[in-house]
């Protein structure tokens, strides 16, 4: 939902990281590492990542931006089961099985926005309200006895903070760190973002791929020569940890003045802050506007990304579309798509072929291998 703003002042954590780069300090490794290529190409280990990761940790999956309103729902298949997102007559978000208690049926189709305060399974027009509820049935005297509070949807643990939406296939998921994380985005007022675009990648690699070019900045100067590497200084570039979250700053033209400003409109200029949410969640924060992006694994060598454009206020003009339009096709379509996607892809074709037995990882590299030790501790 769209917050009031007030003056966005960073926080304490935010703050050191930018006096870290004003500082020329980085985070940087003191050896190199590796990590085996069978990690992107093994599909029993495919099979594991779901089972112990993606099934048991909290995930990200929506911008609160995406439900504006009351009494809007929107469907999403992109974590294997068909669900819901949805958000109440009171405002509340849910998570739910986007299933008709009746028989099966899946509810509602497609993959768009809808607004509406009820939903009506196709088949038998069983009727739920966007908190789940059972609200009516047709001929109700041929179901005797039968109470509507025991054949609500199927609710999955849901947390809404800071701006995001997020949910667990675990029942006794806990979201303590989504709650601490939350602290960090109201700093910027996410979510008090609206949505701009959305669209979902179908990228042809391992979704470790995808997270791990933006946990490193050593390629930004390389891979982004021709769009987005002439803003940033070549290695500039350090971050920490919110439990196994990795929050990282990279740096344009950061100064102490800057940084005592304590204010995120300077920052924004001279800092790129991005937030890596294990297991499989980006956030960058760019100077005017923030690119969310949440990775579904399909199989161990396909990934889909959906990316969300965020932007500070609702559309009033012409000229203004013209602007985010501009910015959008650049990060998606120039730089995601056209570089960071692209590569990963090269890199399962590399890695598929047998010509390595492992990747080698240098000391700018160091938000990698802290990532892949994260995925090897829950395996």
């Amino acid at each position: 939902m769209n917050a009031t703003r007030g003056r966005l002042a960073p926080t304490s954590g935010q703050l050191a990281l930018a006096a870290r780069l004003a500082q020329g300090g980085s985070r940087a490794a003191d050896a190199i590492t590796h990590v085996n290529a069978d990690a992107y190409t093994s599909p029993g280990r495919h099979a594991a990542e779901q089972a112990q990761i993606f099934a048991c940790t909290p995930l990200v999956i929506a911008p609160s931006a995406l439900l504006p309103e009351r009494n809007m729902s929107v469907p999403h298949d992109g974590f294997g089961k068909p669900l819901l997102i949805a958000r109440d007559k009171d405002g509340e978000a849910h998570v739910l099985l986007n299933v008709c208690r009746h028989r099966g049926t899946r509810l509602v189709e497609g993959t768009e926005r809808i607004c509406a305060p009820r939903l009506t399974c196709p088949y038998h027009a069983w009727t739920y309200s966007l908190d789940g509820a059972l609200t009516g049935l047709p001929r109700p005297d041929s179901f005797p006895g039968l109470d509507k509070r025991d054949f609500a949807l199927k609710h999955l643990p849901t947390r809404e903070a800071g701006g995001l939406i997020w949910f667990a296939f675990n029942d006794d998921a806990d979201f303590a760190e989504a709650d601490e994380l939350g602290q960090d985005f109201d700093a910027f007022g996410l979510a008090g973002q609206y949505l701009f675009r959305r669209r979902t990648h179908d990228v042809a690699a391992n979704w470790k791929l995808i997270m791990d070019a933006f946990l490193e900045s050593y390629h930004v100067q390389r891979l982004h020569a021709a769009t987005i590497g002439k803003f940033f200084r070549d290695g500039v570039a350090t971050g920490d940890m919110i439990g196994p979250h990795q929050r990282s700053a990279v740096g344009r033209d950061v100064s102490a003045e800057a940084v005592a400003a304590e204010d995120w409109p300077t920052l924004r200029s001279a800092i790129t802050y991005t937030y890596q949410m294990f297991p499989g969640t980006i956030l960058i924060v760019s100077p005017d506007y923030v690119n969310l992006m949440t990775l579904m694994p399909q199989a161990h060598d396909r990934v889909l990304v959906e990316d969300f454009m965020l932007i500070p206020e609702a559309l009033a003009t012409e000229k203004a579309l013209d602007h985010w339009e501009r910015s959008w096709n650049l990060l998606d379509g120039g730089v995601f798509a056209s570089e960071d996607f692209r590569a990963a892809a090269l890199g399962q074709q590399g890695l598929q072929s047998g010509a390595i037995d492992r990747i080698t990882l240098g000391t700018l590299e160091a938000g990698i291998r802290t990532f892949h030790d994260q995925v090897e501790a829950r395996l």
